[in-house]
């Protein structure tokens, strides 16, 4: 009886255990640099935005082709021109966005160890209409060995967006 004790307490042990070598923390050093982050965008601190960036960050929109750093911050300077804009996670109107950091065994100097990931409704009033869209995101961040953000991947439907962009800039050209 014991040794069948001892086998049963021994499978229940060895099958709670985490053998893929992944940790994944919501309250450690690189998730909270990311919502500082996050709030350096929401109140278009480019200065601040980029003291996280690594100087060769490369950054994915929807796309396997990255965009410059000039790009990337042109399109912040857009969407800010353009917009109003605060972040929510799903209904909860007192979350902007939800964020995780997860450690992966064996990556290497092509594949980065860790990669922050992040979920938010984008919501944006348009400055020029009054109109407000709201898109889901998802980003990924994954980290340099300079503790700075080497790569991003932005995932959303940019359409509407856009289309309030070039709006805008149409009717300031006029």
């Amino acid at each position: 009886m014991k040794k069948i004790f001892l086998i049963f307490a021994s499978i229940l042990f060895l099958g709670c255990t985490n053998t893929t070598g992944l940790v994944v923390n919501i309250d450690d050093d690189k998730s909270n640099s990311i919502r500082q982050h996050y709030e350096n965008y929401l109140n278009n601190d480019v200065e601040g935005l980029k003291s996280l960036w690594s100087p060769d960050l490369q950054v994915f929109l929807n796309s396997v082709d990255a965009i410059s750093l000039d790009e990337l911050v042109g399109l912040l300077e857009a969407q800010h021109s353009t917009y109003s804009i605060s972040m929510q996670w799903g209904t909860d109107e007192d979350t902007s966005y939800w964020v995780e950091t997860t450690d992966y065994p064996g990556a290497d100097s092509y594949n980065p160890a860790t990669v922050t990931q992040t979920w938010f409704n984008w919501i944006a009033t348009s400055k020029l209409t009054g109109e407000t869209i709201t898109m889901p995101a998802h980003i990924s961040f994954f980290w340099g060995e300079d503790g700075k953000i080497a790569q991003e991947y932005h995932m959303y439907d940019t359409a509407a967006m856009i289309a309030g962009i070039e709006a805008a800039q149409l009717a300031a050209s006029e």
